[in-house]
């Protein structure tokens, strides 16, 4: 197995490895080390059935149902990310974090793209929430401590995608705007304008000038990021815990269809070292 990082400090491809095929203990055990260090790895020339897909990905824990799939048939654990030039929107065209609206959401997600666009485009952009959390001031990292913050699956399901809730509307949960990752103990930025709706404990005005001003922070810092480019039949495997990404819309009328699988994480998001975190029953 080789790895070529695409930044120092995010992103990497994973040369060597058919998913597909069985994958022995030490090679999950380097993957696994691999995602640890790099937060995205890229696998290019994959040949996956949905079964395979699935199965490499339950290999990392119990799979996902999205909120969004709670009205469509077929396969509940499979998201389905295809986009046309009849498309209203594309999936992820704007900095988020995968389904944080979740109380526990999902610890990582494998997008498998096997169609991308003729005419080139449609990369997707990676933004490292240990470095977002590193840049800022000590005095804001200080205030920023110890607060909390609601996502609410409404603000996209609804609000941008136009979706019709389920009984009981889609998930809403409070999480710390500082969490601490449950493996590293490494503290992160970990607030999203995909999801997250208003700091707890602020006043609105209060609340929107600091969250505004941290979703400007990502949207434009460009060292916290690297860019995948997409070929056919290529699986890449995000930590959602520590990362956020863009998917670029950037070729009309053309098309791009891939499919993802995410991992439900085994704690909630939380500012205290995992040790201390308790398990999901």
């Amino acid at each position: 197995m080789e790895i070529k990082s695409l930044t120092p400090h995010i992103g990497a491809e994973i040369i060597g490895v058919e998913l597909a095929g069985e994958l022995s203990d030490k090679t999950m055990a380097d993957i696994h080390q691999a995602h640890l260090d790099h937060m995205v790895l890229v696998f290019r020339n994959q040949k996956l059935d949905r079964n395979q897909h699935k199965a490499f990905a339950a290999k990392f824990g119990e799979l996902h149902v999205h909120p969004l799939n709670h009205s469509k048939g077929g396969d509940s654990e499979i998201l389905t990310v295809k986009t046309t030039a009849e498309s209203p929107y594309t999936a992820g065209d704007a900095w988020h974090t995968d389904v944080t609206c979740d109380e526990f959401p999902p610890m990582g997600s494998m997008l498998y793209i096997t169609e991308t666009p003729a005419s080139g485009g449609g990369d997707t952009l990676f933004a490292d929430m240990y470095l977002a959390y590193e840049l800022l001031s000590d005095t804001m990292k200080d205030m920023l401590d110890g607060l909390t913050a609601i996502h609410d699956g409404g603000l996209p399901y609804i609000g941008a995608y136009k979706s019709t809730p389920p009984k009981g509307g889609y998930p809403r949960n409070e999480h710390p705007l500082v969490a601490v990752h449950p493996e590293t103990s490494k503290k992160l930025l970990y607030v999203n304008s995909g999801f997250t709706s208003k700091i707890c404990g602020l006043r609105p005005s209060e609340s929107k000038a600091i969250l505004e001003m941290l979703f400007k922070h990502i949207a434009e810092t460009p060292r916290l990021t690297c860019r995948v480019e997409w070929q056919e039949n290529t699986l890449t495997f995000w930590d959602n815990r520590r990362t956020q990404h863009h998917a670029v819309w950037d070729y009309h009328p053309n098309s791009r269809y891939g499919e993802r699988v995410s991992i439900i994480a085994k704690e909630r998001p939380s500012a205290i070292p995992h040790k201390a975190i308790p398990t999901q029953a």
